[in-house]
Order: structure tokens, then C-alpha cells, then sequence
């Protein structure tokens, strides 16, 4: 991909344990961390590899207050973050924390998009994320999955927005699953969520060696395994889990770009009930 503009660069885990989540994540994905904190702010970074790939910071008091959960969060690169903050709010989203500095590191902001989804904008970050091959390499992030209210409003501004593109409709037993390409490249897909689903949210998926050892490490850790391991297309695995802090995350194994909904032989509304109801836990709900 050339340029960042549109793509996924960042992902962020906000907890109300940082030391808890650090260890269950380095045990499970194989992250290592590193120190990034700034005067009054504790930071740390998952790095696989010499790459950092993510960060960890703490969920505020007041946010705790306010009914926020642990989460993870993508920000995507763009190239004037008033800019994109302004274009989102007249295409239907709102603003959550505006553009704001972080001095020596980037320019961000906290949006979601018209049907509530979450999300960050961000300028100036340089990361691994953005490497051609990042997708397939380990302990990276190698899909992106959107569950909407309604996905063909949610792409048509995500396209608007960023420039996406679609690349191809699957139609399985719960509805199309479409899967969408950033500058060329295919890194994720959308789809409706059943009704007894929480509200929309952003899901993301860390690369893994051997699935079945890492979701036996998710539940020896404390976490929850909410579906899988479980057979995608094109030879992939995934298993969607929570963090013992209930911040929902999933884990996949194979080729990302033939990565599928739930694979033929779970998609049926029973799979999905079962997948979904089990979200409120997650990013936000």
C-alpha cells in the first residue's frame, strides 16, 4: 500500500487492568512490551518482533463512570485529522474526543461512524501496521471486521470516508459478508448483525501459529472463548474471545486475505446467536 491515508496503522487496548492485560496478552499472542508512558499518562506498547503493534493504557475513572468497558480500538491514517473529524461528523458520525496533539507522537481523534461503531483518526504515526506484508506476519493485526446495524450504509460511508473499496459479496446462511479492500489490498469485512446482537463495533484479529494452543492460553488466562477455533475460507482458523478485563478480541491463524464469516459449516442463526449474545462484555456493550 503507498501512503497511510485510509489504512488501519494503530490499535489500542483501554483497561481497567494494565498489568493484568499486559501478561494475558504476551502469553497469548506472544507480544513482548515495551515502556512508552509521558508524564501523568502509563503507556505500554505489545511489540512482536522489533514492531510495535499496539498500546495498552488505562480506562479513566470518569469513563468508568460513564458506563465505558475495556476495549480495543483501530485508528486509521489520515492525511489532516480536522480535516477527516469534520468530514465524518457532515457524512452522519460523531466526535468523541476531537482532534487533539500528543506531542513528538501524532495527531488523533476518537469518532465513531453513523451507527455508533468506534473508532480513531490519527496523522504522523509511523507503524509496522503499514508494511505490505503485515497482514500475514505474527502477532500482527491480519483482519478487520465490522459488525453493523446495516453494512451496505456503514461501506458507502466507510467508502466515502476513507476510499475503500469493495472486493467481493460472500452470501452464507446469516447474510452477506462483504469483504473490502484498502489501497489494493483486502484487510477485512462487514456485515449485519443478527438483532439480538449489542451495538455495532469494530472486531480485530491477531495473528497466532497454532489457534487450538493459544485459545486453551486465552482460557487458562482468565479469559473467555465466545466461539472456535473454527474453520473460515481458504484454510484459515479463528477462535473470538473476551480478555478476563472483557474486552473482546479474536485470534486466526492462515492466509488473511481468504478469511470468511463463521465457514460454511457454522453459518446458521443458532451459530450466530450464539457468537453474538455473549458481546455485551465487549467493545460496546
Amino acid at each position: 500500500m503507498v501512503g497511510s491515508h485510509g489504512c488501519f496503522v494503530w490499535y489500542e487496548l483501554t483497561t481497567t487492568d494494565q498489568d493484568a492485560a499486559k501478561a494475558f496478552y504476551s502469553d497469548v499472542v506472544g507480544w513482548s512490551t515495551r515502556d512508552a508512558s509521558m508524564p501523568g499518562a502509563a503507556y505500554t506498547l505489545f511489540v512482536a518482533g522489533d514492531d510495535a503493534v499496539a498500546g495498552v493504557t488505562g480506562l479513566p475513572a470518569e469513563a468508568r463512570k460513564m458506563g465505558a468497558l475495556p476495549r480495543w480500538m483501530g485508528y486509521v491514517g489520515v492525511d489532516d485529522v480536522d480535516a477527516a473529524t469534520d468530514r465524518l461528523q457532515r457524512l452522519g458520525g460523531a466526535v468523541y474526543v476531537p482532534p487533539t496533539d500528543v506531542p513528538g507522537v501524532s495527531r488523533f481523534s476518537v469518532v465513531a461512524d453513523p451507527q455508533a461503531a468506534t473508532l480513531g483518526l490519527v496523522k504522523g504515526l509511523n507503524s509496522s501496521q503499514q508494511q505490505p506484508n503485515a497482514l500475514g506476519m505474527p502477532g500482527h493485526v491480519g483482519w478487520h471486521e465490522l459488525s453493523a446495524i446495516d453494512w451496505e450504509k456503514a461501506f458507502a460511508f466507510y467508502g466515502e470516508l476513507f476510499g475503500w473499496q469493495k472486493v467481493e459479496a460472500d452470501f452464507g446462511g446469516i447474510g452477506t459478508y462483504l469483504l473490502f479492500s484498502i489501497g489494493g489490498q483486502t484487510v477485512g469485512g462487514m456485515f449485519t448483525k443478527p438483532p439480538a446482537a449489542p451495538l455495532p463495533f469494530w472486531l480485530y484479529y491477531f495473528n497466532v501459529g497454532d489457534i487450538d494452543a493459544a485459545a486453551k492460553r486465552v482460557a487458562a488466562g482468565g479469559g473467555k472463548i465466545l466461539e472456535g477455533p473454527i474453520e473460515a475460507r481458504g484454510g484459515n482458523r479463528i477462535v473470538r474471545c473476551t480478555d478476563p478485563q472483557g474486552a473482546m478480541f479474536a485470534l486466526r491463524t492462515g492466509r488473511p486475505e481468504a478469511i470468511g464469516y463463521f465457514g460454511r459449516a457454522a453459518a446458521d442463526d443458532s451459530a450466530a446467536s450464539r457468537l453474538f449474545v455473549p458481546r455485551k462484555t465487549g467493545p460496546n456493550g
